[in-house]
């Protein structure tokens, strides 16, 4: 599913203008290997990610978001990164600002596979040996390998 329903309700209302929206990132772990999938919109190397519907719950969006994309069934276990995501615009013209809550994961069963379409391939990588990742995604992934650290929040600090 590749634009939830209500995205697509809201862009017929304020055309292409800047959409707030809530995201997700699930890095699940299963041992010392992280799940990572291809996106079939542009080829790159990420962790599950997707965005929150209206009324869920951000941890439940990350659990269905892996089931969907992947077919691998996990548990939340901690949030591990909240951060603002720099604007995206799309080919369309669309645009939007997505607030990333990164949350850490564990597999609880099944075998990855791209199960709704939203991936070309998905696999466990070796956390010793990530291929190349975009910056950002890396910085998801080592704000969930430490397992006993609180949440990272960006900005927060007192104006100078």
């Amino acid at each position: 599913m590749p634009t939830p329903d209500f995205v697509l309700d809201l862009r017929r209302m304020i055309g292409t203008h800047p959409l707030a929206l809530a995201g997700v990132t699930a890095v699940v772990f299963r041992g010392d290997t992280v799940l990572l999938g291809r996106r079939s919109d542009n080829g790159a190397l990420t962790p599950i990610t997707g965005i929150v519907d209206p009324g869920e719950e951000p941890a439940d969006a990350a659990v269905r978001e892996t089931l969907e994309e992947a077919g691998v069934v996990c548990r939340v276990e901690r949030l591990a990164w909240v951060h603002q995501i720099p604007r995206i615009v799309y080919g369309n013209g669309d645009q939007a600002d997505y607030l990333d809550l990164t949350f850490r994961c564990a597999w609880v069963s099944g075998e990855p596979y791209p199960a709704d379409g939203e991936m070309t391939e998905v696999g466990w990588y070796g956390l010793d040996e990530l291929p190349e990742l975009d910056r950002d995604m890396l910085r998801r992934i080592a704000h969930a390998v430490a397992e006993d650290d609180p949440a990272h929040f960006e900005g927060g600090r007192a104006p100078r």
